[in-house]
């Protein structure tokens, strides 16, 4: 009997150092979610595609600051109870984005209170998209909240705060809004590229703390005042180091594998992340356009799953619904992975 019971545990044993061994490496053990992205289409998770598909988790929704608090210390939170609770309803998660930046001058996205009181030193900055190589002038492309001017960040960090004692625990989490920005030399008053650097991560820190119980994740895909690898002044590596110290999740907008400046820039950091941070990339308008420079070959959905499965090892991927790639690929693919009960791995 006690040669039986020493076979029957050295075979466990066995077992469980080859199913250890399948797992993939790092934080991205943990099974990988796939969330629609509607953005601020929010109307569009009553979609029965959406509602009735097993193979996504959830729906990855924006809401921008004006919206969310109308006025002064005044929130608006319904806006995102009512998209909660039917997805409750319907066996979906929510995972939301706080959006504090446009890229149409047409649209400021913070409250007007802002803009008004010279305390917040105007609230927003004019953000202009680098100048070509043959010297044109920088274009206007949108505006970005002051976020390293620590007026401003107390008033978003107080949003997070309403926003995560309504709903901490009860949605999937939260995406903070991309960490690249740009001035093109016309840089607003009060901002340098290390006050940037360290309002990005007193915002992590803030946003960790509130939301305790649901995933925060930091957009992190470039850092103003550095170009990856030969200009590397450790801000975004810093901004990974960050995340990894207190817990906080990272990724970015934009699934591109095949472009070199993904490539030498988030990419790697978040292939390298410590044990336990969660990481998540979005597939945004455009993206499944791409082509792989040295091919030609476009880039497929089952070569996004694969890539975030090995070597980024992500936890979440967030879909958008350009068409034709959406209705015609993404849905059945995921549809055929959760059938199967497997994901692909290179």
């Amino acid at each position: 009997m006690r040669c039986s019971i020493v076979a029957l545990f050295a075979m466990l044993v066995l077992v469980g150092v080859a199913a250890q061994a399948e797992e993939p490496a790092g934080a991205g053990a943990a099974p990988l979610q796939h969330y629609v992205y509607f953005g601020v289409e929010r109307e569009r998770i009553a979609e029965k595609s959406f509602l009735e598909h097993p193979g996504i988790a959830g729906a990855q929704l924006k809401y921008t600051w004006p919206e969310l608090e109308p006025e002064r210390d005044v929130y608006n939170l319904d806006l995102v109870r009512r998209d909660l609770q039917f997805l409750d309803q319907h066996g979906k998660r929510l995972f939301i984005q706080v959006q504090d930046v446009s890229f149409d001058e047409s649209i400021v996205n913070v409250p007007a209170y802002l803009l008004a009181d010279p305390a917040f030193h105007g609230g927003v900055a004019r953000q202009y998209l680098s100048a070509d190589d043959d010297g044109a002038e920088p274009v206007a492309e949108g505006w970005v909240a002051r976020r390293w001017d620590p007026a401003v960040r107390a008033r978003f960090v107080r949003l997070l705060g309403a926003l995560a004692q309504a709903f901490d625990g009860r949605i999937e989490g939260i995406n903070l809004p991309e960490t690249s920005i740009g001035f093109s030399g016309r840089n607003p008053e009060g901002y340098t590229h290390e006050a940037y650097y360290e309002s990005v991560k007193a915002l992590m820190t803030e946003a960790g703390k509130a939301f305790a119980r649901g995933r925060v994740i930091m957009y992190a895909n470039f850092m103003p005042g550095e170009e990856l690898p030969e200009a590397d002044r450790g801000y975004l590596r810093g901004v990974y180091e960050h995340a990894d110290r207190i817990g906080v999740g990272v990724g970015g907008p934009d699934f591109l594998p095949n472009r070199w400046w993904q490539r030498q820039h988030s990419y790697p950091l978040i292939a390298a992340r410590a044990e336990g941070t969660v990481a998540g990339l979005a597939v945004q308008w455009g993206n499944l356009d791409d082509r792989d420079r040295r091919t030609g070959k476009q880039i497929a959905v089952q070569d996004l799953v694969a890539y975030a499965r090995d070597p980024l090892h992500l936890n979440y991927i967030f879909w958008g619904t350009q068409e034709p790639y959406y209705s015609r690929d993404v849905l059945p693919f995921l549809r055929a992975l959760a059938d199967e009960g497997v994901e692909p791995k290179n």
